[in-house]
């Protein structure tokens, strides 16, 4: 999945406006602009269309566990310069304040199943044994389950 298509579906299941994303990546100590944001929010083929960059996402995915859980004292950490699907899972996951039931069940949501034991593949480092690359399609059917627990009865038009 791309860095777009994930931030046009967090928007959309939370129903957050540019603004509250402008406010989001604020929290991360990174500054866009509305056009910036109204870029990213494109399809691919529109006039405008802004590739989000990995540091960008990983700015919107911190800056929204700092928006959904509040602003830990401190510096805030380092922004990574690669993001991959286990990593934005992981960010979601916090945000969410998820443990590994809440994921599973958002999994089920989507018609998705999966062990526990599978799961914990994903939040483990790549150099372990048991680590497990999170696929496009776990992501998707994550994000899906999100929508369909915070919105309920209502499709993504963009889905459609």
């Amino acid at each position: 999945m791309t860095n777009n298509d994930i931030l046009r579906r967090v928007r959309y299941t939370f129903d957050l406006k540019d603004s509250t994303v402008i406010d989001i990546l604020a929290l991360a100590d990174t500054e866009v602009t509305a056009e910036q944001v109204a870029g990213w929010l494109k399809r691919e083929d529109d006039d405008g269309f802004l590739k989000m960059k990995d540091v960008e996402m990983v700015a919107f995915l911190n800056g929204f566990i700092n928006f959904k859980r509040g602003k830990r004292d401190g510096a805030q950490p380092p922004l990574e310069e690669r993001l991959n699907n286990n990593m934005v899972l992981q960010k979601l996951k916090i945000a969410l304040n998820l443990q590994a039931e809440g994921v599973l069940h958002l999994l089920e949501l989507a018609d998705f199943r999966l062990s526990k034991h599978e799961l914990s593949a994903f939040f483990r480092k790549p150099g372990n044994k048991n680590y497990r690359e999170c696929k496009d399609q776990i992501l998707r059917k994550f994000l899906l389950g999100m929508q369909l627990q915070a919105r309920p009865g209502e499709t993504d038009p963009e889905l459609e």
